[in-house]
């Protein structure tokens, strides 16, 4: 079937623009004028009626499982209070137990946006809402929880838990365990919730695909091999190829696979895995790693420490040595790597693991990179351009982070930080993602915040305007730069002959749209290989 898309406005590529284009057998034909396109022959013609096209996009890091498992959480990222939030868990938790949940979840929280100001929530707020029920709430960053008194009782923990490197266990004055787990503490709770089953985490990765595909994401780029602690790795794969033999994938993934110990990622490669390995539907990408924590939870690994807490420097998930291990033998066994660095401390770690692993085994379009990539010193870009290295971003984050950048950070290191114009024009590969569920997936969010560095209520003066992105640049960073990092621009990322016809309908022309409008963008439909997943009622 040979299908004609004419009258529209169609963004092939940060370069390119056009009227019309054709698809046969999933695959672009051509892009081109309508006049031209018209004249030849086709099977069938569809109208685009003026409507905006764009290539699908391509979330370059988020937690596709993870989004899954969040779904049927109770959610908390709207809530303003921490009275507000007990009485959320407290409605969500009567509808789970009828269900016959064992456990109340939610996730979405963060302290910076309670009215009046409690700080993090602790056991004795969620004892409010039950004694009897085990409870877990995951803060926004995902690198921070707090559990109730019952939830401590049922895991064993208590105050002679020790607490493993890299995290923290919070304590109240009197030593007596607060409920609040940081960073690498947080297994210790999430390795002993109710482990969900194959067919458990299928339902989770369709429900996430079809969130997905509603906002015209048709590729991702997502870590899921740790997403339950207590759940092994083939588990995960075994569950995304048993869909992608069912013929129904409905995002194209490629897996950013975390690991945490040399031996565990011997395992991997030992088992036939590494980069490439797969097909167009499910494929494996980088080593994942997990360098320090979030700014908001005040994990994030800092150089000089808090500028409102200079006693806090933040955690670094990793020694020095065990970067350097890690990294190392990931590019000696051709093994792409991409790092969580959010602090600068933690980012220069990095670079000087990628730099020594570099040295010690060289090889040409490794495409390694980092992820996050906040707070940031100008000599450290020029180090990052140095070594070849991509950056996945998160322009969205400039929604909450402008708020506390200065506080957190100080003015010198904040007037350096989130310098993603910048890392572009220097020529740092760099692609845009949500980090879902720490962010909602709706690319235009982000698309929103990378032009005009101000939150998506508008409620602060634009936050270093000069790195505010054209939208055509901003829309590059979510189509053809994701591809690029997985090392899949000549397959797909833009409308062009030879390329996958996956492709979005948009209700506006971003183009012409006013900037603080641009979130309020809708996807009309999404197609993907050519065939429609998504139409919106």
């Amino acid at each position: 079937m040979k299908t004609l898309y004419y009258n529209g406005c169609v963004f092939g590529s940060r370069q390119e623009m056009h009227q019309a284009f054709g698809v046969e057998d999933g695959i672009f034909t051509h892009a081109g004028d309508d006049a031209a396109l018209l004249a030849l022959s086709w099977d069938e013609k569809v109208d685009l009626q003026g409507a905006f096209v764009c290539p699908g996009f391509n979330d370059s890091h988020m937690h596709l499982l993870n989004l899954g498992n969040t779904m049927g959480m109770c959610p908390l990222g709207d809530v303003h209070s921490l009275s507000e939030m007990l009485e959320r868990l407290s409605a969500f938790m009567e509808k789970r137990q009828k269900d016959g949940h064992p456990w109340l979840q939610g996730r979405g929280w963060n302290q910076d946006l309670f009215t009046p100001a409690t700080g993090m929530p602790t056991r004795a707020a969620l004892d409010r809402v039950s004694r009897d029920v085990p409870i877990c709430i995951v803060r926004c960053c995902g690198h921070a929880l707090c559990v109730n008194s019952r939830a401590l009782e049922v895991l064993g923990l208590d105050e002679d838990t020790p607490c493993p490197m890299g995290g923290t266990i919070g304590k109240d004055e009197n030593g007596r365990l607060n409920g609040l787990f940081m960073d690498a503490a947080m297994p210790l709770v999430q390795g002993r919730l109710p482990a969900p089953t194959v067919e458990d985490m299928k339902k989770m990765l369709l429900a996430a695909m079809e969130r997905l595909n509603s906002v015209g994401i048709t590729s991702c780029q997502t870590d899921d091999l740790l997403c339950f602690e207590n759940v092994p790795w083939q588990d995960v794969l075994r569950a995304y190829q048993e869909l992608e033999a069912e013929g129904k994938m409905t995002v194209r993934v490629c897996e950013q696979s975390q690991f945490t110990t040399t031996e565990g990622l011997q395992a991997f490669f030992d088992a036939g895995y590494k980069t490439g390995t797969g097909n167009a539907w499910f494929k494996i990408g980088p080593l994942k790693m997990l360098g320090d924590g979030s700014l908001g939870a005040r994990t994030a690994f800092l150089e000089n420490g808090y500028a409102d807490a200079p006693h806090e420097k933040g955690l670094a998930l990793f020694t020095q040595q065990q970067f350097d291990e890690m990294i190392s033998m990931a590019h000696k066994n051709g093994m792409q790597c991409a790092v969580h660095v959010i602090g600068d401390g933690v980012l220069e770690m990095v670079l000087r693991a990628y730099e020594k692993a570099f040295r010690l085994s060289p090889r040409q379009d490794h495409r390694s990179g980092l992820i996050h990539v906040q707070l940031t010193r100008q000599e450290q870009l020029e180090k990052i351009r140095e070594l070849g290295l991509c950056v996945h971003v998160q322009t969205i984050f400039i929604d909450y982070d402008s708020h506390i950048v200065y506080q957190r950070a100080g003015e010198k290191l904040a007037n350096t930080s989130y310098a993603f114009l910048t890392m572009q024009r220097m020529g740092i590969p760099l692609s845009n993602g949500t980090d879902c569920p720490v962010e909602d997936p709706n690319p235009f969010r982000g698309i929103q915040c990378a032009v005009t560095r101000q939150p998506l209520d508008s409620s602060l003066p634009p936050y270093r305007q000069e790195e505010g992105m054209t939208v055509s640049q901003a829309l590059h960073t979510y189509t053809a730069a994701g591809a690029y990092d997985s090392f899949e621009e000549h397959f797909k990322g833009k409308i062009a002959p030879g390329m996958a016809a996956d492709f979005a309908v948009l209700s506006e022309n971003p183009l012409e749209t006013a900037p603080e409008k641009l979130q309020h963008i809708q996807v009309q439909s999404t197609f993907l290989q050519g065939k429609k997943v998504f139409q919106r009622a």
